[in-house]
């Protein structure tokens, strides 16, 4: 008897790969994304209120995270009305956020789909099972159990898949949500500051 999962076992496994690979990824990524925020715009604050903006841009380029990028945008925009002020830092806001974002959605999928093709799997090891016992009139004991095990391999094997993705997508998006609330603060704060010409940024 050969204890495997059919066809079905081998797109599994590569999902399970894909799947590792992206969680990785996006935990690199969100862990370099995140810095604090309110200090980084003090530093940057107390550099315009010496009147160094170019050496401000400078701190937001080499910072080369979300907040330092938005940052950017609204010290390049600062001369400009508030509502262009507003509007270039809301559109880079979005921009960076859809960046974070960026294939956190096939970490949703691989988890959602993950159990559906375990189960397909099952109904095709079952109708294997039902076509082999109606074109022999004596089965092997081999056979049957090799058709019905690929039906319950399947099964577990998209589980097993599918529960570990559900808690990676689970803890990237609780870090996701809690920089998007950081970059909306960050990017208020310093819309706040330039709008007011306040010399201190927002606590």
């Amino acid at each position: 008897m050969t204890i495997t999962g059919g066809p079905i076992f081998w797109i599994l496994l590569a999902l399970a790969v894909s799947a590792l690979f992206v969680f990785f990824e996006r935990l690199f990524e969100l862990r370099r994304a995140q810095i604090d925020w309110q200090d980084f715009i003090k530093g940057v604050v107390n550099v315009l209120d010496a009147g160094n903006e170019q050496e401000a841009l400078s701190i937001c380029d080499d910072t080369s995270v979300p907040v330092a990028n938005v940052v950017a945008t609204a010290i390049r925009h600062r001369h400009g009305p508030l509502r262009t002020l507003r509007e270039a830092v809301d559109a880079q806001g979005r921009a960076e956020i859809g960046r974070l974002d960026r294939r956190l959605a096939a970490l949703g999928i691989i988890g959602q789909i993950a159990p559906l093709l375990g189960l397909l799997g099952t109904v095709i090891g079952f109708i294997k099972t039902v076509l082999l016992l109606n074109s022999e009139e004596i089965v092997s004991r081999a056979a049957l159990l090799d058709a019905t095990m690929e039906a319950l391999v399947a099964a577990a094997i998209g589980l097993a898949i599918a529960i570990p993705v559900a808690v990676m997508y689970g803890s990237l998006k609780i870090r996701m949500d809690r920089l998007v609330t950081e970059l909306e603060a960050a990017a208020a704060t310093m819309v706040g500051y330039l709008a007011t010409g306040t010399k201190e940024p927002a606590k």
